[in-house]
């Protein structure tokens, strides 16, 4: 049986690429001096497609260096994790020995003059070279233990990176982090939820901290399958199943040699037993200062933004009404575009829908993130999380919403705001994203003016660039 996380335009590609005569369509803006980064699952050595799991794909980084109006290289490097490094026939990288599987596979950050690949789940954090080449495990100077998380805000006051982690070894504790501008993390602080729960992403205001503590956990009876043999799976399971949310756990089922090769399941599913809820906490306080708020079961992988308005704080989220059910290989359930307004003195949350076409990957100007913001951009999304062929552009403030078809056979990945100045307005700057053409196979790097969604370049690239997830804008200063 096939698995079409492994087909058409998520098909991985067999080798790494450095081309630097790239072909461009149209007119690079002077001001786009850096590197565009993209990172996402790109599965090496032998599959069983049975027991592959999309997110569960050896990273790739795909970079594209820009400068003086040109395009000067494009790259494709895989992250070495330390399985990754044995299917490619490689020694492991530094600290890569003991910490983690595959490479970090979800995002690709600058963090003090670093380039690093970050992953969720416990998975360590990689430092890149500006090359895509792989340094080793970051640990941001020894000040961050236990992985790090796909999704931190960075302050546009204080440049600090805010960030949730979660971790079956964590048992039924997340901890929110902040990591200072000299790349050290300067506080940690230890929440406990309701059991071990993905937080996948969390919202960040300019006052406040929001936890997501929703109904996709840690699958006990999926980890004992991938972890030991057949006979030893039951008092596996019933042993996890029994330490997660009451303990932490010190160390994962040792794998056995019968289990399979590089079983790449995802241990979590749908728990329709576990409550969906909202937590608040204020950034200086810590875990006895949170406030749970009910709310209707869903899941979210990615807010838009969040900010605080007269005792309220407004989430504009993707919302999906169930996600990872028995039997997926990717994500599940329909999603839209949801505002949630939590109202701190009346203690409730408002759901209401803002866009019904099924979406994802939201962004907003970094420069407000935690702060009121009128537009936000998203592509849309078919069956499962597939690429769809259209951008969207949501003005919050009129509640109208600008499309930009890209045409039949074309899919779409993250795009990315990047302004033209520093204090240029929130609408004045170009978004960039990769767009996969199915007739060709062949991705191309589109930079849009953010005003018009009209095409202002285009850089061409002899093949495809699967599928992945998530991608910045990294200045040369």
């Amino acid at each position: 049986m096939g698995n079409r996380y492994l087909e058409g335009g998520f098909a991985p590609l067999q080798e790494e690429f450095t081309l630097t005569d790239l072909q461009v369509t149209g007119t690079i803006p002077e001001h786009l001096d850096g590197r565009y980064l993209r990172n996402g699952p790109n599965p090496v050595g032998d599959l069983d497609p049975e027991l592959y799991h999309w997110f569960r794909g050896d990273g790739m980084v795909h970079g594209l260096r820009l400068r003086d109006g040109r395009a000067e290289w494009y790259r494709n490097r895989w992250v070495r994790g330390p399985k990754t490094s044995a299917a490619l026939g490689e020694q492991p990288r530094a600290g890569a020995a003991v910490t983690g599987g595959e490479g970090a596979n979800t995002s690709v950050i600058g963090v003090a003059g670093r380039t690093v690949a970050i992953v969720e789940g416990g998975g360590p954090a990689y430092e890149l070279t500006e090359e895509l080449d792989t340094v080793g495990v970051c640990d941001f100077d020894g000040t961050l233990t236990g992985g790090y998380t796909a999704h931190p805000k960075r302050d546009p006051a204080t440049g600090e990176l805010h960030a949730v982690s979660y971790s079956f070894l964590r048992g039924n504790r997340v901890q929110y982090s902040v990591i200072g501008v000299d790349g050290r993390a300067r506080r940690t602080v230890d929440i406990e939820v309701g059991g071990s729960p993905m937080m996948h992403d969390f919202s960040l205001t300019e006052n406040h901290v929001v936890f997501y503590d929703l109904p996709v956990t840690f699958d006990a009876k999926v980890a004992a399958e991938m972890s030991v043999p057949r006979r030893l799976r039951l008092p596996v399971r019933l042993m996890l199943s029994a330490m997660v949310g009451r303990v932490r756990v010190p160390t994962p089922p040792t794998p056995s040699s019968g289990a399979p090769v590089r079983d790449r399941r995802m241990p979590y599913s749908w728990n329709p037993k576990y409550p969906a809820r909202i937590g608040v906490m204020p950034r200086t306080g810590g875990a006895a200062d949170v406030r749970w708020f009910d709310i209707e079961p869903c899941y979210v992988f990615h807010p838009m933004n969040a900010y605080e308005e007269d005792g309220v704080i407004v989430l504009d989220v993707v919302r999906y009404d169930t996600m990872f059910e028995q039997g997926h290989r990717g994500p599940s359930g329909r999603a839209a575009l949801d505002r949630w307004e939590v109202d701190l003195n009346a203690g409730k949350v408002r759901e209401s829908r803002l866009d019904d076409r099924p979406q994802e990957f939201p962004r907003v100007d970094e420069r407000l993130v935690g702060r009121p913001h009128r537009y936000g951009y998203a592509p849309s999304v078919g069956r499962d999380l597939e690429s769809g062929a259209s951008l969207y552009k949501h003005d919050l403030r009129t509640g109208n919403t600008a499309e930009r078809s890209f045409g039949v056979g074309k899919g779409l990945g993250e795009f990315v705001f990047e302004p033209s100045s520093p204090d240029a307005a929130e609408d004045d700057g170009v978004l960039m994203g990769f767009v996969h053409d199915a007739a060709t196979d062949r991705s191309e790097l589109a930079i849009l003016d953010a005003g018009t969604l009209e095409t202002v370049a285009s850089i061409a690239l002899p093949h495809r660039v699967p599928t992945g997830f998530h991608g910045n804008w990294i200045p040369s200063n």
